[in-house]
């Protein structure tokens, strides 16, 4: 075979004596342009330098990877979400609260919800008791249900809501789902013809076509799961539609967190959902029957939604994340299947324990991204030198929390990664009440109860080491 190459390449250079050189000034060509094109992009050098290399080094394959997972396409998006969004801004309160805190005011100018209340927040924990949640909201809804997912499964969860949502449809309640159809894509037609067939509105996020291969959106995807009733009640948080979170069908479902929520917040999930639903190319008419006025008195506890993703260049729930930590003053509690920190929030992390916070990470042993771990590990040794507490939960833990002293709490669907911060579409709360932290402290130090605290004095192989290392460079792609 090389040798059949190799005269093929000879007789070719005997026909064409100036092709190296041709083929050489095309290259310098094409490596002038793209760098000039990622350079023009503006991002950490890092990064820029990391493509530069990939693009030279790997003409045709690099160019294939930058086009398909490449940053570019961040901005062209930010365009097209942002008209969408500009036209459902009026119906929301526009004036930011006199009381808020530093904090809510960077999520104002990052994102542009402003702080809100809400009259209840119930915690959900695991699957089973967020499922049993929906069905009796939905059974109470009058007007609407909107419902955004970024996994709704054919099995026999997604059978379950599936059927719950066709009832409601069918006593002429509206009800639309939007799905991302990365994340959905075990959902065939067949599964979704009896909704259609009851009335359900269905669309997906960035759906896979042909003709838009020239610009495609495979690493840009919406992780966001928000449920809407009547404007009033909402739910949010981790939890996916699937048997791998029931644990009433499973004995090895993921560990999760969930949350309903009741009052003003529920306008703000309502403009994140229909926002989403017009970009995917749903059909709305808004009125004042799915924007309700605000009630007379805010609710006792103090929230804030906060929605990120590549269509803003402020990393919301990034900056949330670090701002929080960055002011701790007695405890920080993180819980996330996904660490990939970045250095921003890795200074946050090592700051607040190297200042007297007492500073803990809960991450699951093994999740279900195996060069995921072995990159979250190869931050353990410097997190533990610095004083933070790390601990392994022995199963799937898929909650994403931050607890920050006695009530600052961000819950949702973000995780702590980088994919999540710059790349994912994602929706967390941000939440300001002390009972509330109370809850949320009972449910996350019993993690921690059920962990193994890493030891950073266990020596590792170099097999392990150097695997550890390997996955740590893919971290802007995890």
């Amino acid at each position: 075979m090389i040798e059949a190459v190799l005269g093929g390449w000879a007789h070719l250079q005997a026909a064409w004596p100036n092709i190296s050189l041709v083929l050489g000034l095309l290259w310098l060509l094409y490596v002038l342009l793209l760098s000039a094109w990622i350079l023009l992009q503006k991002h950490e050098p890092i990064a820029t330098l990391s493509w530069l290399l990939s693009l030279i080094l790997l003409p045709y394959i690099g160019f294939l990877i930058y086009h398909f997972l490449g940053p570019t396409r961040i901005k062209r998006q930010n365009l097209k979400r942002s008209k969408a969004r500009a036209g459902l801004m009026p119906l929301t309160e526009a004036n930011l609260a006199d009381n808020a805190d530093a904090l809510m005011r960077l999520n104002v100018a990052a994102s542009g919800f402003a702080p809100s209340s809400a009259q209840h927040v119930d915690l959900l924990e695991n699957g089973a008791a967020t499922y049993a949640a929906l069905e009796q909201a939905f059974d109470a809804a009058n007007h609407h249900i909107h419902l955004e997912y970024y996994i709704f499964e054919p099995d026999v969860t997604g059978t379950r809501i599936r059927d719950a949502l066709i009832r409601q449809a069918v006593r002429g309640i509206e009800v639309r789902l939007l799905l991302d159809r990365m994340g959905s894509k075990n959902i065939s037609e067949r599964f979704l013809k009896p909704l259609r067939d009851a009335g359900v509105e269905i669309a997906f996020f960035h759906p896979f076509y042909l003709r838009k291969l020239w610009r495609p959106q495979i690493n840009l995807r919406s992780h966001r799961k928000i449920v809407v009733i009547d404007g009033i009640i909402g739910f949010t948080g981790g939890i996916n539609i699937t048997d791998e979170e029931n644990e009433s069908l499973r004995t090895d479902a993921y560990v999760d967190l969930h949350f309903r929520a009741d009052g003003e917040i529920a306008r703000w999930l309502q403009l994140a959902f229909v926002a989403d639903w017009l970009y995917a190319g749903g059909r709305f008419k808004a009125d004042a029957r799915y924007f309700l006025p605000p009630p007379a008195q805010a609710g006792p506890v103090t929230a804030q939604v906060l929605a990120a993703g590549p269509d803003t260049p402020w990393e919301p729930i990034h900056r949330a994340h670090v701002e929080a930590i960055t002011g701790a003053r007695k405890r920080v509690l993180l819980v996330t299947p996904y660490f990939v920190p970045s250095e921003a929030a890795m200074m946050a992390l090592t700051s607040a324990a190297l200042s007297g916070v007492d500073t803990a990470l809960v991450v699951p042993h093994q999740s279900d991204s195996r060069m995921v771990t072995l990159a979250a590990r190869s931050y353990f040794d410097v997190l533990a030198e610095a004083g933070v507490r790390i601990y392994e939960f022995p199963r799937m833990l898929h909650t994403k929390a931050l607890l920050v002293d006695d009530g600052t709490i961000i819950l949702g669907s973000s995780n702590f990664d980088r994919r999540s911060f710059r790349l994912n579409f994602e929706l967390s709360v941000l939440f300001e009440d002390a009972g509330l932290g109370d809850r949320l402290a009972r449910i996350l130090y019993g993690y921690l109860g059920e962990s193994r605290r890493f030891d950073p004095k266990v020596r590792l192989s170099l097999g392990e080491r150097l695997a550890q290392a390997g996955a740590r460079l893919f971290s802007p792609l995890l």
